[in-house]
């Protein structure tokens, strides 16, 4: 492991990561103040930061932890803006396999969106040899490890200064802005494309619904529309071979 921090990959990572941490850390921070103005208590609010590390989800789940929604409410909520990382972790599969069970653990819990997107760019592909396999390790937790501590340390400076800092300041647009760009970066395909015109359609026509079940409204109508385009492709595909 000491290998890795000294690997000029790790200094690559962190300095990859440094160009959106600013705007990781202006998310992290109205995160903390949201989860303090929500109602939840001081420990609370700290175990959820460090322990959840997933912004998306605790925005979508605050604000029904607020209300006093069911608590099935607010897990599919949660399991269904995280759904992502199920096709994150399935991509990332071959670049960690060589490393053990408790490696693998800590880096599935340490890669947020940002840092899938910077490492896939930078390692189109699974090392081949060990030089590549130690270089595309030091790269993830150096950038990984960065994005970490932006957003867990900026949620609780949020917390700590949650009655000074008042939510209209809006800070929280840079995350919704660094979510901008990997959706934009994700979107390499006419399918991707549409899921993701599709989704925000449908979110936005569903606004009125209580508890936020637009954000499921929006994920099963973009499920839907790739199902369905999916299928005559397919077919296709199947009949010219």
């Amino acid at each position: 492991m000491n290998q890795l921090f000294k690997h000029p990959e790790f200094r690559r990572g962190i300095q990859d990561m440094s160009s959106v941490a600013v705007g990781i850390s202006a998310w992290g921070l109205m995160t903390g103040v949201a989860m303090i103005k929500s109602g939840l208590s001081l420990g609370e609010a700290v175990l959820m930061g460090v322990l959840v590390f997933a912004g998306s989800s605790q925005l979508a789940a605050i604000p029904l932890i607020a209300s006093a929604a069911p608590m099935w409410v607010i897990l599919a909520t949660s399991f269904c803006v995280n759904l992502r990382f199920m096709v994150f972790s399935a991509h990332l599969r071959p670049y960690l396999m060589h490393q053990p069970l408790w490696r693998r653990l800590i880096s599935g819990y340490l890669t947020a969106d940002l840092n899938y997107v910077l490492f896939t760019t930078r390692y189109p592909h699974p090392g081949a040899d060990a030089t590549t396999i130690g270089a595309q390790d030091a790269y993830m937790l150096g950038n990984c490890g960065l994005g970490w501590l932006s957003w867990v340390s900026a949620s609780l400076l949020g917390i700590a200064l949650a009655n000074a800092i008042p939510t209209a300041w809006g800070l929280g647009f840079a995350g919704i802005l660094a979510l901008v760009g990997v959706m934009c970066s994700l979107a390499s395909s006419r399918m991707r494309v549409v899921s993701a015109g599709v989704a925000g359609a449908a979110a936005v026509a569903a606004f009125a619904l209580p508890l936020k079940l637009n954000i499921l409204v929006a994920i099963a109508a973009a499920v839907a529309i790739c199902l369905m385009l999916e299928r005559p492709a397919l077919g296709k595909s199947e009949h010219v071979r």
